[in-house]
């Protein structure tokens, strides 16, 4: 059997076993069900600003985000694992974000992108309409920094993503600095 057959996949959970016939692969099924779940998550795009253009252009052919498991957005809540937030929130469309978010099926999770989804960006101070920040209305589990944030960025904070999936999903925030991501 070459060498080249008894290595796993890079990021398959369990222990590989080789065997005179083959190599036998042990698991749990929690960790099975966490990788399977990291490597197919569906987006919903939220999109409401400049940051928009960035995560779309995430989405088109030079970033791919398909290539990393994060397939196709959807255009409804019912369907997405989940939702990013690009751009400034209003008192307006606070209440819309809130009812997709409890639309979503669980396990769910947020992602915002730029200083407007983050902490209401330059906006927040010169009017009275903005929100402070996406988690001020629905709890989010990955913030992403910049104004606006590269695609680079995007796909760095979807593929933490998968990571904290993988490793059993806990609610905790992770924060981002786009300006450390290499371009």
């Amino acid at each position: 059997m070459p060498e080249d057959s008894k290595k796993q996949a890079p990021n398959f959970p369990g222990q590989v076993h080789n065997t005179p016939g083959g190599g036998i692969l042990v698991s749990s099924i929690d960790e099975v069900i966490s990788w399977a779940r990291s490597n197919s998550l569906w987006p919903l795009v939220f999109g409401t600003s400049c940051c928009a253009i960035e995560m779309m252009s995430t989405a088109a052919a030079k970033y791919d985000w398909s290539r990393f498991g994060f397939e196709v957005a959807r255009a409804t809540p019912r369907q997405a694992d989940v939702i990013i937030i690009a751009g400034t929130i209003v008192n307006k469309m606070a209440p819309v974000l809130k009812r997709l978010y409890d639309q979503m099926p669980d396990p769910k999770y947020v992602i915002a992108m730029g200083a407007c989804a983050t902490s209401g960006g330059p906006f927040f101070y010169n009017t009275y309409s903005v929100v402070k920040g996406a988690d001020h209305v629905i709890p989010v589990d990955v913030y992403i920094a910049g104004c606006p944030p590269r695609p680079e960025a995007l796909l760095h904070a979807l593929i933490t993503l998968q990571e904290k999936i993988r490793q059993g999903g806990k609610r905790e925030q992770i924060k981002i600095d786009a300006s450390k991501i290499d371009k």
